[in-house]
C-alpha cells in the first residue's frame, strides 16, 4: 500500500499544477497560444518554444499527458496489489483508482472543444468545473490509499454532524472557486471591482463581469463564515481529530486567499501574482472536499472495540472419589490401630 500511496501523491501534485497552469491560460490569455490545433501545437508534438504564449499552453498540454501517465501507473499498481488489505473491494483504491484514465479523457477532450470553439469563457469554465471534478476523484483516490490522514479514518470515528457541515463546505467552495474561474475568463472580470471588500464598480466592465465578480466574493464569505463556525463548533464537542484538522487547513487556505484576494486588488497586482489567486483557490477546493471525504469516512468508521474486563474463574476443589464396592470404608486413624493391635500379636 505504501507505493500506491506515493503514487496517489504524484498524481494529486500533478493535477495540482495542472489546474494552476490552467488557471494562468486564463489569465495570461494564452487559450490559443498553440492555435485552433490540439493535441498537436500547430501541428507539432514539441513546436518551437519562441513565444510565450506557446509555452504556457504548451506546457499546460504537456503536463496534462503527465498526468495521464501518472493515473495509468496509479491504476497498474493498484491492480498489481489487488491482494493487499484496502486495495480491492468496497472503499478500496482499485475502485477508484481503475476508471482514473478514462475519467482523465473528460476534461481533455473538453479542452480540445474549447479549443475548436476558439475559447469561449461559458466553454473555458465547464473545462476548469470538469478538471476540479478529476482533481477531487484523485483526492479521493489518495485518502484511500492512506495518504491526506486517510489511514486515520479507519480507527477514528467521527460524526455525521462534522460530514453535514463539510459537505456545505465542499458545494460552497465549488462555487467559489468556479466563479473565479468565470472571473479571470469574462472580459475586465478581474478587475470589476475597483476596492476590497466592498466592490467599487469599474465603470468600463461590464455589468454581466460585476455581478460574477460579486457572486463570487459572496461565496467566498460565506465559505468562510462556514468553515469558521464549523471549526468552532468541532471544538465543543468530541470529534476525530483528522477532520478537526482537515477543517483548520481549508479554513486556513481560505483566510489566505483573503489576503491575496484584497492585495490583488488594493496593489493592482501583474497577471503573473494575479495567478497567484487562482493555485490557492485550486488548494481551497481540494482541501474542502478532502474535508468532506475524510469526515464521511471517519463517520463510518467502527466503533472502538471495548475490551471485556477479565473474568476471575473459580477454583473447584476436586471431588474426592466414592468408595469402591466392596472396600473397607475404615477411617485412616482406625485402620492404622488395627494394624498396630495385630504388630502386637506377631
Amino acid at each position: 500500500m505504501k507505493s500506491i500511496r506515493r503514487l496517489s501523491y504524484i498524481a494529486l501534485a500533478v493535477a495540482y499544477a495542472h489546474l494552476v497552469f490552467g488557471a494562468i491560460v486564463r489569465i495570461s490569455g494564452s487559450g490559443m497560444g498553440c492555435g485552433d490545433n490540439w493535441p498537436k501545437c500547430y501541428g507539432h508534438w514539441f513546436p518551437p518554444l519562441d513565444q510565450p504564449t506557446l509555452v504556457i499552453e504548451w506546457t499546460h498540454r504537456l503536463l496534462a499527458a503527465l498526468l495521464l501517465v501518472a493515473l495509468s501507473s496509479l491504476a497498474i499498481g493498484a491492480w498489481l496489489r489487488r491482494d493487499e488489505p484496502g486495495v480491492r473491494g468496497k472503499g478500496g483504491v482499485l475502485r477508484l483508482a481503475g476508471p482514473a484514465p478514462l475519467v482523465w479523457l473528460a476534461p481533455a477532450l473538453l479542452g480540445a472543444v474549447t479549443v475548436f470553439l476558439g475559447n469561449p469563457p461559458y466553454a473555458t469554465a465547464a473545462h476548469w468545473v470538469v478538471a476540479m471534478g478529476m482533481v477531487a476523484l484523485i483526492t479521493a483516490l489518495a485518502i484511500r490509499a492512506g495518504a491526506l490522514g486517510g489511514d486515520r479514518t479507519r480507527t477514528e470515528r467521527g460524526t455525521a454532524k462534522a460530514a453535514r457541515g463539510a459537505a456545505f463546505a465542499a458545494v460552497l467552495a465549488l462555487i467559489a472557486v468556479a466563479m473565479g474561474g468565470l472571473t479571470a475568463k469574462l472580459p475586465f472580470g478581474a478587475v470589476a471591482c475597483t476596492s476590497f471588500p466592498l466592490c467599487g464598480t469599474n465603470a468600463a466592465a461590464p455589468t454581466s463581469s460585476v455581478q460574477v465578480q460579486i457572486t463570487h466574493r459572496v461565496f467566498a464569505l460565506l465559505l468562510l463564515l462556514h468553515l469558521f463556525g464549523t471549526v468552532m463548533a468541532m471544538r465543543r464537542r468530541e470529534e476525530s481529530s483528522v477532520v478537526r484538522q482537515a477543517a483548520l487547513v481549508a479554513l486556513a487556505f481560505v483566510v489566505a486567499q483573503i489576503g491575496v484576494a484584497a492585495s490583488m486588488v488594493l496593489f493592482h497586482l501583474p497577471p503573473v501574482l494575479r495567478s497567484l489567486h487562482e493555485a490557492v483557490g485550486v488548494l481551497i477546493w481540494i482541501s474542502c472536499f478532502a474535508f468532506w471525504y475524510l469526515a464521511r469516512r471517519a463517520m463510518h468508521a467502527p466503533s472502538p472495540s471495548v475490551v471485556a474486563a477479565p473474568v476471575e474463574v473459580p477454583v473447584i476443589a476436586p471431588v474426592a472419589e466414592p468408595p469402591k464396592v466392596g472396600a473397607p470404608t475404615e477411617s485412616p486413624a482406625h485402620s492404622m490401630a488395627v494394624i498396630i493391635a495385630r504388630g502386637a500379636d506377631i
